[in-house]
């Protein structure tokens, strides 16, 4: 009894051990990045993040340039460290700054008797987060724009790269039909070039 009690207390002690310092990080704001099995893009492909996407970092292999990561659909696979940001996304920071001039503007109402100084003040203040605003939604366009063109420039790839295949499988078949056409015709042309021995009268060759 004593030794299955301290076999629990130590299964105890090892669960609660952290396995590895997993770091909260998230995926910066170009467009998104794939995500391979192994730590390179040779490794297959086995989903795509999208930027802002809160991860979890769990290790960096500084080599190849790639980290591991799990993501919030519960996925663990290796993306280009450079994708990898400790600052929250445009989709994150953008109903806090939204929020934030939402305040900002019920202030300048309270305190548009209060005194020319710190009605100013205040305009200021919602003229920069008006600016951070616009800012965002300028860059959130753009991003939209390149999702679209990158999209659009992946189809076209991808079908340049089937129609290759198939124009090398084409060659491979009119190749081999050649070769085995030729064999066939050498095979036919060849007893009627080699001449043929006359027997003797006697028999002997």
């Amino acid at each position: 009894m004593k030794h299955l009690i301290s076999i629990l207390l130590l299964a105890c002690t090892v669960l609660a051990l952290p396995v590895k310092a997993a770091q909260v990080r998230y995926i910066s704001d170009d467009l998104f990045t794939y995500m391979h099995r192994g730590p390179s893009t040779q490794y297959r492909i086995i989903g795509s993040v999208n930027s802002g996407t809160k991860v979890t970092l769990q290790e960096t292999n500084k080599e190849s340039g790639f980290s591991k990561i799990t993501d919030d659909r519960g996925r663990t696979g290796w993306v280009n460290s450079d994708y990898i940001s400790k600052q929250k996304g445009l989709k994150e920071r953008y109903p806090a700054l939204e929020k934030e001039l939402s305040e900002v503007k019920a202030a300048l109402a309270e305190a548009q008797s209060s005194g020319d100084e710190k009605m100013a003040s205040l305009k200021s203040s919602l003229q920069i987060r008006t600016d951070q605003i616009a800012e965002l939604e300028s860059q959130n366009n753009q991003l939209n724009e390149q999702l679209m063109s990158s999209q659009a420039e992946i189809r076209e790839l991808r079908a340049k790269i089937d129609t290759q295949k198939d124009d090398l499988l084409m060659k491979w078949f009119t190749y081999g039909g050649m070769v085995a056409g030729a064999g066939l015709l050498f095979g036919l042309i060849l007893p009627h070039l080699i001449p043929r021995r006359r027997k003797r009268n006697n028999g002997w060759a």
